[in-house]
């Protein structure tokens, strides 16, 4: 649950606790013991929230996307299936944010959030997209191919060590994504 929908909530509480005669104080309270849980939720959540700042090329950058486990399960063409798009993460949609104009992979690419989906490939380069709809709360289920603006083609590696929990880093040369055996190395600058 975002906290965008906590506030209209909090305000339908206050009012009903002052119209039943309590006080602004007591509704305060209420609202903060629902910040708490709602904190406790999103830390209980089987693929935990993460958010990643720092810079590229001098230029501000973040990420935020959820962080499954591999948890025993075959990731690749299977939980990710091959030639779909993906969302890039877990529940919502992952996203990006670009302080100033970037370029990906040779290809230019305005300051703003985007959301970032891939289409994995059993072989060959992974298709790396960037959607203007980047506040999707299910992820690629409301993916609109429509709104892409850019696309762009990446190289995936294998490596020997597995990793339990999909990362996405900021780090050379750009934005890295790690799952399972997988390292996507996307170039910004």
């Amino acid at each position: 649950m975002k906290k965008r929908y906590i506030f209209p909530f909090a305000m339908l509480i206050t009012m009903v606790m002052v119209a039943c005669g309590g006080s602004k104080e007591e509704s305060s309270e209420e609202m903060d013991s629902m910040e708490v849980s709602e904190s406790s939720e999103a830390e209980s959540r089987p693929s935990p929230l993460e958010v990643k700042e720092g810079q590229i090329a001098g230029k501000a950058f973040k990420v935020q996307y959820g962080s499954p486990a591999v948890k025993g399960r075959t990731v690749w063409g299977d939980l990710v299936p091959y030639n779909v798009v993906w969302r890039t993460g877990a529940n919502e949609a992952t996203f990006v944010d670009l302080s100033e104009d970037m370029t990906v992979e040779g290809q230019s690419l305005k300051a703003g959030k985007y959301s970032l989906f891939t289409i994995p490939k059993e072989s060959g380069t992974w298709t790396v997209i960037f959607n203007s709809e980047w506040d999707l709360e299910h992820g690629h289920f409301q993916y609109d191919e429509k709104q892409d603006v850019l696309r762009v083609e990446v190289t995936p590696t294998w490596e020997e060590s597995s990793q339990e929990r999909l990362a996405i880093d900021i780090e050379e040369p750009g934005l890295v994504i790690r799952w399972e055996k997988l390292k996507l190395p996307i170039s910004i600058e």
